[in-house]
C-alpha cells in the first residue's frame, strides 16, 4: 500500500511550495489519491516555509500531518522544527549545502543531498527545490522520473524556456542522487 505524508519545509523564497505542488500535481497525473496544503503565515523570502503533501493509493482521511512519514528539509531552522516530527522509520532529504550532516536520529533514514551546490553548478541556486524533489522521488519512487518532469512542465509554464530547462536538469540529476 502506497501512503506518504510528507513535509516540505525550508526558507521562503526557496519555492518550499511550489516543490510540493510540483510533486502533488506529478502523483494526481499518475491516478494516486493526493493532498496539497501549503502554510501560508511567514512566508515571505527569509522566513520559514512548509506544506504539507500526503499521496496514496487509497483515499486520504485529512491533509493534517502530524507525525509524517518523510521530510524534505531546504535548511537549519527546518530541520531543527521537523526532524523531530517524523516517525520511526521515516526518511529525512537534507540539503547538507545549508544544513551539514549532523544527523541526531538513528530511528529514520536520511538522504543528503548537496542541493544548492548542485543548483548553483546548474546555473542558479534557486532550482535547488527541484534537485530535491527529484532525490526524494528518486529514492521513493513515489512518483515516475517522466511523471515529475511532465508535472514542473505544466505547473511551472513555458514562458522562459531557460528556466524550464535548468529545472529539468535539477530534477534529473536529484533524480540520481535518490537512486543510489
Amino acid at each position: 500500500m502506497l501512503y506518504h505524508e510528507i513535509i516540505i519545509a525550508g526558507f521562503g523564497g526557496q519555492g518550499i511550495l511550489f516543490a510540493g505542488k510540483v510533486l502533488a500535481h506529478a502523483a494526481m497525473c499518475e491516478n494516486k489519491f493526493v493532498t496539497y496544503m501549503p502554510s501560508y503565515g511567514a512566508e515571505v523570502r527569509g522566513g520559514t516555509a512548509f506544506c504539507h503533501t500526503v499521496i496514496s493509493d487509497s483515499e486520504i482521511a485529512s491533509p493534517v500531518i502530524t507525525e509524517p512519514t518523510s521530510a524534505i528539509i531546504l535548511n537549519t531552522p527546518s530541520k531543527e522544527k521537523f526532524e523531530v516530527k517524523v516517525r520511526k522509520g521515516g526518511v529525512i532529504v537534507l540539503n547538507i549545502s545549508l544544513i551539514g550532516q549532523s544527523h541526531r536520529r538513528d530511528d529514520v533514514s536520511y538522504l543528503d543531498v548537496d542541493a544548492t551546490v548542485i543548483a548553483e553548478r546548474l546555473g542558479n541556486v534557486r532550482a535547488a527545490n527541484m534537485v530535491m524533489i527529484g532525490a526524494y522521488a528518486g529514492s521513493t519512487k513515489i512518483v515516475t522520473l517522466d511523471g515529475l518532469l511532465a508535472s514542473f512542465k505544466e505547473v511551472f509554464g513555458s514562458y522562459k524556456q531557460e528556466l524550464v530547462i535548468l529545472n529539468e536538469k535539477a530534477i534529473r540529476e536529484g533524480w540520481v542522487i535518490g537512486h543510489g
